[in-house]
């Protein structure tokens, strides 16, 4: 990230103040897009759940004008925190609604949503005087992060968007437990023999017989990396492609990682998915499916979260409990 401007450091705690006016303007590249910040943001909104929560783990719930879109449960921990912002839809967020929260900054972790048709384009709110942060995973909406996602990118946006606010204190300080937590997973990885071979489901389309899957580029490649095993999917176009049951059979995994969702739609549900599989004709004769060798985390562990990072300890736990463990 390319950051213009300096300020004072502030510390991290619950919702902390901007610590001065020094350093903004702050201009910021972003997605191939260069943005100024005025200010600290005092009116944030951030446009999905992935976003809220970096906001409310700098301790920045005071300074959210409103939110968006939740697909999974908030953790106990942040619960009351996000009880106190106002919702301002239960989908996606529209652009008469947005400036109706009179933001002073937009923050979204998906391209989708800041387009024409949702929230409104970027480079319209800026001339509107909002500047918007788009997460780096998504610039282009679904396509694969060039070179591969890592975690020192979502390290870089935490840091940013602590930086934007001025509070790189509590940025730091997120960061470096975000570390602590891949340095678990790594330490469990270094017990797993052999190379098992995953797929991530996230979710469906309209029916079952179109699965959406992890391909290259996203976080869970990143994972299935770092934990010595293979994405059967890795060939993929997209980091999300939609794919059939047929080939995932043909692919026969060892395991299936599950995204529990509690978004609502149907077959969201980790439950869902597991008596899909399991009463499927096809599916149900697959290796995985007949040793019930699933490993189930929460949605946000496979997209760029705050909470991604538990991918890599709760997967690897769950390998080397499914017979892998050395």
């Amino acid at each position: 990230m390319a950051l213009a401007g300096c300020g004072a450091t502030s510390s991290a705690g619950s919702a902390p103040a901007p610590a001065s006016t020094d350093g903004y303007p702050l201009t910021v590249d972003n997605c191939d897009a260069e943005i100024t910040i005025d200010h600290a943001p005092e009116r944030a909104v951030s446009l999905n759940q992935s976003a809220t929560e970096i906001l409310l783990a700098l301790g920045l719930e005071d300074r959210i004008a409103g939110t968006s879109y939740e697909t999974d449960p908030v953790p106990d921990e942040a619960a009351e925190a996000y009880g106190s912002i106002p919702l301002l839809t239960d989908g996606v967020l529209g652009h008469e609604k947005l400036l109706e929260a009179r933001p002073d900054f937009v923050y979204s972790s998906f391209a989708s949503f800041l387009t024409a048709e949702n929230a409104g384009e970027r480079a319209e709110l800026q001339e509107l005087g909002v500047p918007s942060y788009l997460s780096e995973f998504d610039c282009t909406y679904h396509a694969a992060v060039e070179g591969g996602a890592t975690f020192d990118m979502l390290f870089d946006e935490i840091e940013t968007i602590a930086r934007i606010f001025d509070v790189p204190g509590a940025g730091a300080d997120v960061v470096a437990a975000q570390q602590e937590t891949l340095d678990e997973g790594l330490q469990i990885a270094e017990s797993i023999e052999g190379t098992p071979k995953l797929v991530w489901f996230y979710s469906t389309a309209a029916s079952a017989a179109t699965p959406s899957v992890a391909g290259p580029g996203g976080l869970p490649q990143t994972v299935t990396e770092m934990l010595g095993a293979e994405n059967l999917f890795s060939d993929a176009a997209t980091k999300w492609p939609e794919v059939s049951w047929d080939e995932v059979a043909v692919r026969n995994p060892d395991v299936i990682v599950l995204a529990d969702l509690t978004r609502g739609y149907p077959g969201d549900t980790a439950q869902e998915k597991i008596d899909f599989l399991k009463s499927d004709p096809l599916t149900s004769t697959m290796d995985a499916v007949i040793h019930d060798r699933f490993i189930i985390v929460p949605g946000q562990y496979m997209d760029p979260s705050i909470h991604s990072v538990q991918a890599l300890p709760v997967v690897a736990q769950g390998i080397v409990d499914l017979g892998w463990g050395g």
